[in-house]
């Protein structure tokens, strides 16, 4: 049955929802409103009705008993005894949110010889670790580690739980969401808790032009996927806790379909994500060739080279050099903006830099709203002139 009800003894006949139903649900029979099985439950016709004859029942959704649950998870994800940074990123943040709940802090370590990540985990502040040690585990694959983390997490019940917007953080986040039954948020850049002790979890949609807070109020653990460098990392301490839980594979060698034969590392010289400065351009530069001295600024410093979704998007500079929400979240020590207007796409991806340094020709551009130093005029005089200030103070 259609999800929408007309009450026939209210509808006038008008036939302003027909008109405004997108997928052609509605239409006029004996001058009453009638639906078809096409009815989605968009609501756009509620508005439109000047007698209030359209309602929609709703299916209510299934509350469940969460009141056990308690504490905050990050995923240590490793590979080959290799941690990925953005795991410590996320137990930074995890004790902040851990803080605002006043609960424990976890991090689950899993691998196949991983004390040596056991106690690193704890002096990034975990006050609990879970560990699974296993030579199944050795090498990441998604059965075998949802099989050893979904009991966990069914047993001690944490209200969040946090992984890195990797390529494995993605995967698994993904597969143990399914298997416990809750919701997930992928590729998160924000993570508060609000009044009702919920995890509000902010990305950006609609291909970056919002963004999107969203809750999980009714299932537990709260699972959210963070990109990395959006959260700083803190620095390691002392361990404050030697509280080790230790689980249980679940999954023998013999029952895991999949085998790793090799892998293969692909070499790129483009790493912004990891780089200290970064020299990007926009669609200032003008063009391919407008990126040439920005590089030749870029090697002076050290650094990398970056770009904007529009000169990404123009074909001027390849994908893997794009800074912002749909590209990459970089967190350097500067970060030097040419040509770049400010999108807030392109400003979310980079305002946590530690000094930024903005040069454009329109004193109006956003990005000088963010910029600890600010530079008006034509970047292919500025930017050729700092980088023959800096090759003479630097002797290259």
């Amino acid at each position: 049955m259609p999800p929408l009800k007309v009450l026939e003894d209210v509808c006038t006949g008008c036939a302003s929802c027909v008109s405004v139903c997108p997928f052609g649900a509605l239409s006029m029979q004996n001058n009453i409103a009638v639906v078809n099985d096409l009815c989605t439950a968009c609501g756009a016709c509620l508005d439109v009705c000047p007698v209030e004859a359209l309602v929609l029942e709703r299916p209510q959704a299934e509350v469940k008993d969460i009141s056990a649950y308690r504490g905050v998870w990050v995923w240590v994800e490793q590979h080959y005894g290799t941690v990925a940074g953005v795991a410590w990123e996320l137990m930074g943040q995890g004790r902040q949110l851990a803080n605002d709940l006043g609960v424990e802090l976890a991090a689950c370590v899993l691998g196949h010889n991983t004390e040596a990540l056991v106690q690193e985990a704890l002096r990034y502040g975990a006050d609990k670790v879970y560990v699974v040690d296993d030579p199944t585990l050795a090498v990441y694959r998604t059965t075998p580690y949802v099989a050893a983390l979904a009991p966990l997490v069914r047993q001690y019940k944490p209200e969040i739980f946090l992984a890195g917007a990797t390529n494995r953080g993605r995967d698994l986040a993904g597969a143990l969401a399914t298997e416990l039954d809750t919701g997930l948020t992928a590729d998160c850049t924000g993570l508060t808790i609000d009044e009702k002790r919920q995890l509000q979890q902010t990305r950006p949609a609609f291909g970056g032009n919002i963004m999107a807070t969203i809750l999980t109020p009714n299932h537990r653990p709260q699972m959210a996927t963070v990109r990395p460098r959006v959260f700083a990392r803190p620095e390691p301490a002392a361990p404050h806790s030697n509280s080790i839980v230790r689980g249980k594979p679940m999954m023998l060698e013999e029952q895991v379909t999949s085998k790793v034969v090799d892998f293969i590392v692909e070499e790129s010289s483009v790493n912004i994500a990891d780089a200290r400065i970064i020299v990007s351009g926009g669609r200032g530069v003008g063009g391919p060739e407008g990126f040439k001295p920005l590089r030749e600024l870029a090697e002076v410093l050290g650094g990398a080279v970056g770009a904007s979704r529009a000169a990404v998007d123009a074909g001027w500079i390849p994908y893997a050099h794009q800074v912002g929400q749909t590209g990459r979240t970089v967190r350097p020590d500067l970060y030097i903006a040419c040509g770049i207007s400010g999108a807030i796409q392109h400003m979310a991806g980079m305002q946590t830099s530690r000094v930024i340094v903005a040069i454009n020709k329109d004193p109006e551009a956003p990005i000088f709203t963010i910029a600890n130093y600010g530079i008006v005029g034509d970047l292919f005089q500025i930017v050729p002139a700092l980088t023959k200030q800096f090759r003479a103070r630097l002797g290259k």
